[in-house]
């Protein structure tokens, strides 16, 4: 039918006219040249730059699995009930825990983990900064909200390229290509949250001479705290997400697992691992949602 229609009309209706082949193999070959000579020149001053994150993570994930299980276990356990003071929540962490260590993924589990304590802290310092500059600055919010939009609409193997180009293969490019891909909605939720504050509480805080620092540290980040929890809670689910396509760069734990399953075909194993990541997830969510809760509680009490 198209064929048809296209022999009565001109050519250039029938076919989108594009750039010459030549003109853009020119354009790609100096783009990837440019990016090749700056990862030349400039590759070992970005490792060194990185190498305390790979010392933290290697701590950490040290950490997480040469403890004994059961006092991971019961630190664990402690935490997100002081956290969630839900005992639903506690006991459920507890049984998805045994339950994942007794099909042998507690290790894989416990790296996983780490990578994902690591992701989340290294988002939280650098999104909730930019998510201030936005609020606080309408130019700062244009500029940085497209950034945003490209970076979550990009798709997530596309961050894994320039990473591995500069640093090679291994954990701190899998930790970089994560918080790359989850740091967007801390960025978006904090600035969200500080806009969102009430404007009468910023005029008391006016009235009483409060400085701007002030103003933000004592009055709109602990009426914005729910707010960056929802941030928070999202970033450790992108990051949970992420952790797999990572693994093709040299992450291990869990993600590797599902990424060799996948290669190999073994539903049982994906399956397991699968539901292990979902487990994690499902703590982490529920945790970080009663405490965001507890904390709009609170602030409904201190505004009003």
């Amino acid at each position: 039918m198209a064929s048809g229609i296209c022999s009565y009309l001109p050519e250039l209706l029938c076919s989108f006219p594009s750039i010459d082949n030549s003109l853009l193999r020119a354009f790609k070959k100096s783009v990837d040249g440019g990016f090749k000579a700056f990862v030349r020149a400039y590759g070992d001053i970005l490792d060194t730059a990185v190498q305390p994150l790979q010392w933290f993570l290697n701590w950490l994930q040290d950490l997480f699995v040469d403890a004994p299980w059961i006092i991971f276990l019961l630190a664990l356990t402690a935490v997100i009930h002081i956290t969630g003071r839900d005992a639903r929540i506690t006991a459920g962490t507890f049984l998805a825990m045994i339950a994942i260590g007794l099909v042998g993924l507690w290790e894989d589990t416990m790296v996983t983990l780490a990578m994902v304590t690591v992701c989340t802290l290294m988002a939280i310092v650098i999104g909730i900064p930019i998510g201030i500059l936005m609020a606080r600055s309408d130019r700062a919010q244009s500029v940085v909200n497209p950034i945003l939009d490209v970076m979550q609409t990009m798709p997530s193997f596309v961050y894994l390229i320039p990473v591995v180009m500069i640093f090679g293969i291994g954990k701190v490019p899998g930790l970089i290509a994560v918080v790359i891909y989850a740091v967007p909605p801390m960025i978006r939720l904090t600035n969200l949250g500080i806009r969102l504050v009430d404007r009468e509480v910023l005029e008391a805080a006016d009235a009483f001479g409060s400085s701007s620092s002030q103003k933000l540290f004592n009055v709109q980040i602990p009426l914005a705290l729910p707010t960056i929890m929802a941030g928070i809670n999202q970033t450790i689910m992108m990051s949970l997400s992420m952790v797999v396509v990572a693994s093709m760069i040299g992450v291990g734990g869990l993600g590797k697992n599902v990424l060799q399953a996948i290669t190999n075909q073994f539903f049982t194993i994906g399956l397991l691992n699968g539901f292990a990541l979902v487990a994690i997830a499902i703590i982490f969510d529920r945790t970080s949602q009663a405490y965001g809760k507890r904390l709009q509680k609170h602030t409904e009490v201190i505004h009003g």
